[in-house]
């Protein structure tokens, strides 16, 4: 029987190994953390909530009519990923505390070498990384003798009482807009440092009562889904030029934000301050309902000066003001460019995925690196979405996948031919340069090497027909006992 490591207890990994087991693979699943859930196991700030509507927002192979409202909170969605896995026998496979750091091939066997932090050892015939670009919290390289808590978002300090504080919030992105509303009422005083003012559009969110419960439980939720699908691809498409329909939803979203900023911030400086100077899309639009009100709070402070340093009492800006505060949090987001950052990997010839993504992370699909045979990537380079859910596209990751391990046998590897990659990469990277993305910096980015790495540009829908059906043409096999010649698919 074929054997699979997958790597990561989140949605992506836990979705790939329903995929695999169905292909009659066995399959174990190694979490670093003490339990599964994925980034919303480690996100539990005030607020956290998912900014793509529940109905789209989970797997479909797994409805859940019981969605408390349109937009989930991070319990809920927590609750339903490990409700499902444990309905599916998905949690049996998970071993956690498990934090991988090596995983090495064996080309004489056709086997991968996985290794762990605790010294425990595992081997499988094919390894699959669901370790997600948004697991790994950033802090900014700003010198710091800070005195007092300081915490990312992500490792947020539940034992640290805000209630009566000065408060420093350094970001103003995803997490930031959510936390901010959620702690303002709590604080003393509350300083928010920006870099870049997002775009931040109302939010459609309600509670469904019980009557709009049965109606989902009858199939107003997977038309709900449908609709919000559809919308959603028109956002897609619209960062990458798009349709006219798509070009008028973007240009929509503009007004909306205008709108919405005009009337929650009355007072026009502040509307200076939170108006963006990048177009729209560039960066992730936003949606709240709260942000701008709690930023206009009298005992609320937004900053543009750029940090020089965090003293032990403060914040000191570039124009050389202190801003005191008892508490520090930094809502500046994940490495997200770092794909299986902490772990070494080592392929064909013992050469490290490290090197071969020295000049930016690039994979097939964003699910297949040459040299690397039988090692698969779910939510890989270039798989991320300006919009839309992240779950229909690791679903599709897990079909190919699944697709690819289904012809794996003791000692066979699968490896995607240079070229195929380099084809993909090269239309990857020219239909991104005309991107919405292209017009600014941003997480999307790696601008060590001036490519945007984690973004797929097109719809969810074309990126399910690339990945439907495994073009057996791009792969190369062989076997690994030396002695025998090398087959074809």
């Amino acid at each position: 029987m074929t054997r699979a490591v997958v790597i990561g207890a989140g949605f992506g990994g836990l979705g790939t190994a329903r995929a695999l087991r169905a292909q009659g693979v066995e399959v174990v699943v190694l979490e670093r953390a003490d339990a599964i859930g994925g980034v919303w196991r480690d996100n539990t700030y005030p607020d956290a909530a998912c900014d793509v509507p529940s109905p789209l927002y989970s797997w479909s192979w797994a409805p859940n009519p019981e969605w408390p409202r349109r937009y989930s909170k991070q319990p809920e969605i927590l609750h339903y990923l490990r409700r499902t896995a444990a309905d599916e026998g998905l949690t049996d496979l998970v071993r956690t505390g498990q934090e991988v750091v090596g995983a090495t091939l064996d080309e004489s066997t056709g086997t991968w070498h996985i290794t762990c932090a605790d010294g425990s050892a595992y081997d499988a015939d094919l390894v699959v990384s669901a370790v997600g670009q948004l697991s790994n919290p950033v802090i900014p390289p700003i010198p710091s003798t800070f005195a007092g808590p300081t915490f990312h978002s992500a490792q947020w300090r539940h034992d640290v009482d805000l209630t009566g504080r000065r408060v420093a919030v350094i970001g103003t992105g995803a997490s930031a807009i959510q936390f901010v509303p959620g702690i303002v009422e709590a604080v003393a005083h509350l300083d928010v440092f920006q870099r870049s003012a997002p775009y931040v559009v109302p939010k459609p969110d309600q509670e469904y009562g019980p009557r709009y419960r049965r109606l989902l439980q009858r199939g107003l939720l997977d038309l709900e889904r449908r609709g919000i699908f559809g919308l959603s691809e028109q956002l897609n498409a619209a960062f990458t030029g798009g349709t006219r329909r798509s070009r008028v939803l973007l240009r929509g979203l503009r007004l909306a934000w205008r709108a919405h900023l005009r009337r929650q911030v009355p007072n026009p400086a502040l509307r200076r301050t939170l108006t963006p100077d990048a177009e729209i899309g560039c960066k992730r639009i936003l949606f709240s309902n709260d942000w701008y009100p709690a930023l206009a709070r009298d005992h609320v402070a937004v900053h543009t000066s750029g940090i020089s340093r965090i003293e032990s009492d403060g914040v000191r800006t570039a124009d050389g003001t202190l801003h005191p505060a008892d508490v520090l949090i930094w809502g500046t987001g994940f490495a997200a460019t770092s794909f299986l950052d902490g772990i070494e990997v080592r392929g064909s010839g013992g050469r490290t995925l490290a090197d071969t993504w020295a000049q930016g992370a690039r994979a097939h699909l964003g699910v297949m690196v040459p040299g690397f045979p039988n090692l698969f990537v779910v939510y890989g380079p270039n798989t991320n979405l300006g919009g839309s859910s992240i779950i229909a596209m690791m679903e599709a990751q897990a079909a190919w996948i699944a697709q690819v391990a289904a012809r794996l046998g003791e000692g066979r590897l699968a490896d995607v031919r240079p070229e195929a990659e380099r084809r993909f990469d090269d239309e990857t990277q020219s239909r991104l340069a005309t991107s919405t993305w292209a017009t600014c910096e941003s997480w999307y980015r790696d601008d060590s090497v001036g490519r945007i790495t984690t973004n797929w540009p097109g719809t969810v829908r074309e990126y399910q027909r690339r990945t439907a059906r495994v073009y057996w043409n791009d792969l190369a096999w062989r076997s690994a006992r030396p002695e025998t010649s090398p087959e074809g698919a």
